[in-house]
């Protein structure tokens, strides 16, 4: 099994946890891993955070390293001779070992765990990727049809976070109780992401819709969950009011457990969000969140953009369920002007909102909330593979 970064670590935690489940615990286990893979039993051939680097500027520096990883990996894997090799995302590093791979050990079962979004940009991902893939076990409903299109097998295994669990009331108003926030006072929480980029690009144009908002209410709280890594460049710019709002939460480190609650807590209990484009925008449409989705490119990216991505929405809510429910202000819609009745159509209008609430419980039925968990049918799905 090899992930490359924190959300591969977790797919494949669960998918051990799911074989374990099944009586079919792997006796004998190699390969990648972060923390949660090692509680299941995983001794990873080298530290994760290895493979953990995103952009040119990081990648190039480390280049030769990487590479040596991948000699190291392939090397590892047909040394082992495994009845399968699970791949977990990290399409840039795992595919190049599984290639590698299947050219020593031709009938080594390979499955890929995430399908490449095809569907929304380059579609000759899939059709390169069945070369050294036999299997993929998708995260999204309508993706099988593009990898059995390539040449591959594939299942829905469901998406992760339709089977996280909601925040219950008391831990709802525990959060904002912490904050000095009433449990009837409106409050809107401020998304401005997670990368030092687009927090540079979001965050001036969100704290003007909450300047905005305040001056029209000026009872509402506005709450930022962030990250350490991004929580200066996030307080530098957006400064709290005479009031203190926004206020900026997650500031410091915490266990993961305790952080994903404080962040669930934080979702389930604001009134209405304002969000980057991402996978936050799913976590929001659990929680049962309505939303405002924006994001902002610089020129030379957003004109690319426009020219390679094939899909009409980059919200996921909006592309499970085939519709326009979550409003979404990109690329120069991306301004206060534009974002702000929005959001505050939301907040005044209960009917908006419970609009939107329906059509996130659908995403979330369609992406396998009250089914079987993801880890458990990824299990299934790879028992049938191995035969």
């Amino acid at each position: 099994m090899i992930a490359g970064e924190p959300s591969g670590d977790l797919l494949g935690a669960a998918l051990l946890r799911g074989l374990r489940e099944l009586g079919r615990a792997p006796s004998r286990l190699k390969g990648i891993g972060g923390p949660a893979m090692a509680a299941e039993g995983l001794v990873s051939l080298f530290p994760m955070s290895d493979l953990s680097v995103m952009g040119v500027a990081e990648v190039l520096p480390r280049l030769p390293g990487l590479l040596a990883h991948i000699r190291e990996t392939a090397e590892a894997v047909i040394a082992f001779r495994p009845d399968a090799l699970v791949t977990i995302d990290s399409p840039d590093f795992a595919l190049r070992v599984a290639r590698k791979a299947k050219a020593a050990l031709p009938d080594l079962k390979v499955i890929h765990y995430v399908a490449p979004s095809v569907w929304a940009w380059r579609p000759g991902r899939a059709a390169k990727m069945a070369r050294s893939v036999d299997h993929v076990l998708a995260l999204l409903p309508f993706e099988p049809p593009y990898m059995e299109a390539a040449g591959m097998s594939c299942d829905f295994v469901g998406h992760p976070v339709a089977a996280q669990p909601v925040a219950s009331a008391a831990e709802q108003a525990a959060f904002r109780a912490g904050l000095g926030i009433g449990p009837e006072q409106p409050l809107l929480l401020l998304l401005p992401g997670s990368r030092r980029g687009e927090v540079t690009r979001l965050a001036p144009v969100f704290a003007e819709v909450g300047r905005r908002l305040r001056a029209e209410d000026p009872d509402l709280a506005l709450v930022v969950p962030s990250l350490p890594s991004v929580a200066d460049l996030v307080g530098a710019l957006m400064p709290a009011d005479a009031a203190g709002w926004p206020r900026i939460i997650g500031t410091e480190p915490l266990p993961r457990a305790e952080a994903e609650a404080r962040q669930r807590a934080a979702f389930a209990s604001a009134d209405a969000a304002l969000a980057a484009s991402g996978t936050v925008s799913l976590e929001l449409a659990a929680a049962g969140t309505p939303m405002v989705i924006a994001y902002a490119m610089n020129p030379l990216s957003a004109w690319l953009a426009r020219r390679l991505v094939r899909v009409s929405s980059a919200t996921l809510v909006n592309i499970v369920t085939e519709s326009r429910a979550i409003p979404e202000f990109l690329f120069e819609d991306c301004t206060a002007e534009r974002i702000t009745p929005a959001v505050a159509a939301l907040l005044g209008d209960r009917a908006a909102g419970a609009a939107q609430i329906a059509a996130e419980a659908e995403a979330m039925a369609l992406l396998g909330r009250g089914g079987e968990a993801p880890g458990l049918r990824a299990a299934r799905s790879v028992l049938r593979v191995i035969g």
